[in-house]
């Protein structure tokens, strides 16, 4: 039977928690160690283990993979949060990192985050882990730059950018762990592409911006109803047992926070 969502979370906690930061880092860890424990719902890192365990390999297997994913992303909220960007003092009800250690500190923080992801990346034979993820990172960035300085062409290619690119990796990541040849990853990609839209639209109805903004809250809200639909419709298509995905996908939906 496969591991719920709250067990897979719980297998990706107790990774974090005995993560072994570079020895070198000396007191910089500190923080490290503080923009990790502030902490989140891990969702990037719970879709990969699910996706990993669908595939047929134990969710363990996954665990540096879908680490990876979770220091990049939290790299990505460490230097959002400073000043010259979106200049939050909080996350989520505590001090940001910058606010609770400076703005140096913080830079170096999230640059620590990011390459401590790509070591965890190459631990496996393949390279096509650390590639996946070097290309998410990168498509991430790309959006954020499309996004503070207003260049984007279309709003969708900022979102499948900023936000989707570390969801279609969630799914990425799990197939190459998976060894599954690049014809057989191409439903699950398929499936990725609508999470990350997914989770942007609901949170843009949260935060009342976004998609609420340039359409309308009736309109934001559909937008997502039929984001989810195809992304379960994605899951239909795939012959495994996904009914942990598709919990996740429902959750997402309906998310309240």
């Amino acid at each position: 039977m496969p591991r719920s969502p709250d067990e897979l979370r719980a297998l990706v906690e107790e990774r974090l928690d005995s993560l072994r930061l570079w020895p070198e880092l000396h007191g910089q860890a500190e923080s490290v160690r503080y923009s990790l424990t502030v902490g989140g719902k891990r969702v990037r890192p719970v879709i990969c283990l699910a996706a990993a365990e669908a595939c047929g390999v134990e969710p363990e297997e996954a665990l540096p993979a879908a680490c990876a994913l979770e220091l990049v992303h939290t790299f990505s909220l460490v230097h959002d949060d400073l000043p010259p960007l979106d200049n939050d003092e909080e996350r989520r009800g505590q001090p940001s990192t910058w606010k609770q250690y400076g703005e140096a500190v913080a830079v170096l923080a999230g640059d620590a985050l990011l390459a401590e992801a790509f070591r965890l990346a190459t631990a496996y034979d393949t390279p096509h882990v650390a590639r996946e993820l070097a290309n998410a990172t990168l498509g991430m960035i790309g959006g954020q730059y499309l996004d503070i300085t207003g260049t984007a062409s279309d709003e969708a290619t900022l979102h499948s950018l900023k936000t989707g690119r570390l969801f279609a990796a969630a799914i990425g990541v799990a197939v190459w762990v998976a060894d599954l040849s690049e014809p057989a990853q191409r439903p699950w990609r398929a499936f990725g592409e609508e999470l990350g839209l997914l989770f942007q639209i609901v949170d843009d109805i949260l935060d009342g911006d976004g998609y609420v903004t340039t359409h309308g809250a009736d309109v934001a809200r559909r937008l997502a109803d039929e984001a989810a639909d195809r992304a379960r419709a994605r899951l239909e298509e795939l012959e495994a047992d996904t009914s942990v995905l598709r919990d996740i996908v429902d959750g997402l939906a309906v998310r309240t926070a």
